[in-house]
Order: C-alpha cells, then sequence, then structure tokens
C-alpha cells in the first residue's frame, strides 16, 4: 500500500531479505517467527522488526484477506519515547489498512 515497497526497498540489504523472507512466509499460510501481532488493529495485523548497525526498522502487513497480503507501512523506527511507535506511523497504518479493505472488496469482493 503507498510507498511501503519503495521504503522497504531503501532499507539496508540483510533488513530487505529478513522481511522478505517473512512476508514470502505469510505469503504461503505460515507465520515467521520473528512475525508478531499488531496491538490495535485485531487480529490478521503483524509487524516484524528487524534490527541492523544501531537501528530499528518495521514492516506492518495484513494477512486478514483470503486471496492478499497488504504491506501497509515499512519504516524505521525513530521514536523519541523509547519503544513506541510514533503516533503519525500508527495513522498511515490504520489508514492504509481501510483502504487495503477498499481495494480487496473492489478485486475480490466482500471481505469475510
Amino acid at each position: 500500500m503507498g510507498a511501503s515497497k519503495r521504503h522497504l526497498m531503501a532499507m539496508p540489504e540483510a533488513v530487505i531479505r529478513h522481511i522478505g523472507t517473512a512476508l514470502s512466509v505469510a505469503q504461503y499460510g505460515g507465520k515467521h517467527p520473528d512475525a508478531k501481532p499488531w496491538k490495535g488493529l485485531g487480529a490478521g495485523v503483524f509487524e516484524v522488526i528487524s534490527d541492523f548497525d544501531t537501528n530499528t526498522f518495521c514492516a506492518v502487513y495484513a494477512v486478514r484477506f483470503e486471496y492478499a497480503i497488504y504491506v501497509l507501512h515499512c519504516f524505521q523506527k525513530k521514536s523519541s519515547r523509547g519503544v513506541r511507535t510514533a503516533k503519525t506511523d500508527v495513522e498511515l497504518i490504520e489508514r492504509r489498512l481501510k483502504a487495503a479493505k477498499t481495494e480487496y472488496g473492489a478485486q475480490y469482493g466482500p471481505v469475510k
């Protein structure tokens, strides 16, 4: 969704491989060991955290759709409050999940 792919591809190669592997596992119906539920948006939304060279990167994706996985947001965590994700990132993820539901419904029919 949005610029998620472009943001992922701008990350370090090791991060791209780590997150890409997790997304591939999800695409085939599994759950990568590093994937954990994203709090606040209900079942079927996960995040993968990847640490590289003192930086932390995150990808949030939705698997709650039968025929598609939507990568909602990929970003470098830069919170000024410890491990908490910035409010702007959380709001963007929420907006993109709503857009994914709309897009999925238009392509595949109503979300079950």
